[in-house]
């Protein structure tokens, strides 16, 4: 099978077991090489998808035995830095995530954490180039490196940091793509009215790694500038967003998530206006709160 077939049947393979509703993201994942942005093969592969790292133990890796790119089209998450244990992420949850956020063709994307640049090109095509993808990476090196795998797409510009600062535009969703405390300023004051953003929220896991933590994913939908509407869309296990999390906030993060799912469910809204901490506030903090009410 040529690789062009092989993408395809990779792409379809996702969408029935995803059960993708975006057919113009089911065509992205077969158009997008998986294989140029990712280091040289042979590839290091999460060994055991990420039920490792849900039963919080450190991850276990295997090594695919060449270096022919048909061994990437699969639902596996693939190593762009083994001795970090950094992930370029499982195909079928990140297709998941990138589904819920609805991606208009010509629409408007931040992309946060963009790694090396495989799922912002996926978000690329998606959209089209009638429309516009803005992705940040902290890492300087994978930035470059991002910037360079990404260059034939003019729509798309990446930039070092981490988007704390501020962003003269405006976005129809926003893919926060590694675990955080809470979500920045910067991040929601760009949502255009209506947009949606993916929002991994973990408290960090030391024994599962020095920078992993585990917490549920969140599709957030902004109703005015005061709130968003929430909804989760899975647990999981992902790298821990650099220099934006916040420490004291991180312990509070464990405790809530430690009240299980009865609890977080029960989430209906992101509040930002200030107000005092009451017996609706699942998880409050000085800059917004997970509201049940």
């Amino acid at each position: 099978m040529d690789l062009d077939l092989r993408r395809r049947f990779f792409a379809e393979d996702l969408q029935v077991v995803c059960n993708l509703k975006s057919q113009e993201l089911v065509d992205a994942f077969a158009a997008v090489p998986r294989e140029r942005f990712l280091p040289p093969g042979p590839w290091t592969l999460l060994g055991d998808g990420t039920d490792g790292f849900m039963m919080g133990g450190p991850p276990r890796t295997r090594t695919t035995p060449d270096a022919d790119p048909a061994r990437v089209y699969h639902n596996v998450a693939i190593a762009i830095d083994p001795e970090r244990q950094l992930f370029n992420g499982q195909p079928g949850t990140l297709a998941m995530w990138i589904d819920a956020l609805a991606l208009p063709p010509g629409g408007r994307v931040l992309h946060i954490g963009c790694g090396l640049g495989y799922y912002t090109a996926v978000m690329a095509q998606t959209v089209g180039s009638t429309g516009r993808v803005l992705a940040f990476e902290v890492d300087a090196a994978l930035a470059d490196a991002s910037r360079r795998n990404l260059a034939s797409m003019s729509w798309v510009e990446v930039r070092a940091g981490d988007a704390a600062g501020t962003i003269d535009d405006s976005f129809d969703a926003v893919f926060v793509n590694a675990g955080v405390t809470h979500p920045l300023d910067s991040w929601l004051d760009v949502l255009a009215p209506g947009g949606r953003v993916i929002l991994p929220l973990t408290g960090a896991m030391p024994a599962m790694g020095p920078h992993i933590g585990k917490g549920v994913t969140w599709l957030l939908t902004r109703l005015d500038d005061a709130s968003l509407s929430v909804r989760p869309v899975g647990v999981v296990a992902v790298y821990s967003a650099l220099g934006v999390r916040d420490e004291e906030l991180n312990v509070r993060v464990g405790k809530a998530l430690m009240g299980g799912p009865m609890q977080w469910m029960s989430v209906k809204r992101l509040r930002r206006d200030a107000h005092d901490e009451s017996a609706s506030c699942w998880l409050h903090s000085a800059s917004c709160c997970w509201s049940t009410a």
